[in-house]
């Protein structure tokens, strides 16, 4: 084999290689931290820690059927949004993959879970 290509399979392996399985995020830590900045902001309707989980344990459900059909480039992207400064969200994760292909389906869209962008929006 040439020296050039052997260099470049063997610097290949040296990347962080994106798995075919959903990521493993936390988000109860991230939903707490929602739930409390909810109360902090007095909003009337706070959204609480189980509603929270509940969609952001759909969004994985979501996920799962889907994220081996995006391309490894899209899928780190779309994790590093979603797990941005050390906040994790599934819904943010599911939000960024339609965003993508343009299927952003009304039932995500009514998952709020522990989403920055859904909150900034609100």
């Amino acid at each position: 084999m040439h020296p050039v290509i052997m260099a470049m399979a063997a610097a290949t392996q040296l990347l962080t290689p994106v798995s075919d399985t959903v990521p493993k995020l936390n988000v109860e830590v991230t939903c707490r931290g929602s739930v409390e900045t909810d109360k902090a902001m007095g909003l009337d309707l706070p959204q609480s820690f189980d509603k929270c989980m509940s969609d952001e344990n759909s969004a994985r459900d979501q996920l799962g059927p889907i994220w081996s059909s995006y391309s490894p480039a899209v899928r780190a992207q779309c994790e590093g949004e979603a797990t941005v400064a050390g906040e994790a969200s599934y819904v943010d994760l599911l939000t960024c993959l339609q965003l993508t292909n343009g299927s952003l389906t009304p039932a995500t869209d009514s998952l709020r879970g522990a989403s920055r962008k859904k909150k900034a929006t609100k």
